[in-house]
C-alpha cells in the first residue's frame, strides 16, 4: 500500500511540475520572438489590473498601438512587456480556449517590430482607433486595430458579418458588417 502512495504521490509532484508556467528558453522561441526585443503594440490593448487577458474584454485602461514595449518574459502562458521604457509593466495571460491561439500566435496578434502603418486609413477610422472605438464605415482591418480581435468562441471566422466581442465576462456587444464595413454597432 505504501509503494502505491508513494508513486501516486511522485506522478502528481511530476504531473504538477509539467505543468507549472516556466519562462521559455530562448531556443525554444520563434526566431521573431527575442526576450529585450522592443515591439509595437498591434491594435488598442485594454487591461485592468496590469493584466491583459486575450479574451480580449473591451473595458480598463488602453495601451495605444503603435506603442513601443520591451519583452521582459514569456511563458507557455504569458507574455509579460515593459511599456514604452515606462515602469510600467503588463502582463498577458493567453487564454487559449477563447483564441485558439497559442502563446507564440498571440503574441504576433499583439506585437511586431514594425508599426501599423496607420496612413491607409480614413480620417474617421484614425480617430476612431485613437479613441479605441468602433464606427459606422470602418473596415474589418480597422475595427482590429481599434479593438482588437473578438473570441473565437463567438466569432469563428473574420470572413463573418457579425463580430461578438465581450465587454466583461457576461456583457457583449456585436459588431455587424455590410460589404466589409461596419454597418452597425450593437450592445
Amino acid at each position: 500500500m505504501r509503494i502505491i502512495t508513494r508513486g501516486l504521490l511522485l506522478l502528481l509532484v511530476t504531473l504538477s511540475l509539467m505543468s507549472c508556467n516556466k519562462a521559455l528558453k530562448p531556443e525554444q522561441l520563434p526566431a521573431n520572438i527575442v526576450v529585450g526585443g522592443t515591439y509595437y503594440t498591434q491594435f488598442v490593448i485594454r487591461y485592468e489590473k496590469g493584466t491583459h487577458l486575450t479574451t480580449n474584454y473591451r473595458r480598463g485602461a488602453s495601451i495605444p498601438v503603435n506603442t513601443p514595449v520591451k519583452l521582459l518574459n514569456i511563458t507557455s502562458k504569458t507574455i509579460e512587456v515593459q511599456v514604452d521604457n515606462s515602469n510600467q509593466k503588463l502582463l498577458i495571460k493567453n487564454v487559449e480556449k477563447h483564441t485558439g491561439d497559442d502563446v507564440y500566435r498571440a503574441f504576433d496578434k499583439l506585437f511586431a517590430k514594425k508599426k501599423v502603418n496607420l496612413s491607409k486609413f480614413t480620417a474617421l477610422e484614425r480617430a476612431q482607433i485613437d479613441r479605441g472605438s468602433v464606427a459606422k464605415g470602418m473596415s474589418k482591418d480597422a475595427v482590429i486595430i481599434a479593438i482588437g480581435y473578438p473570441p473565437i468562441t463567438e466569432t469563428m471566422n473574420l470572413d463573418s458579418n457579425t463580430w461578438v466581442y465581450w465587454s466583461g465576462r457576461f456583457n457583449r456587444f456585436n459588431v455587424h458588417f455590410k460589404d466589409g464595413k461596419v454597418s452597425k454597432v450593437e450592445d
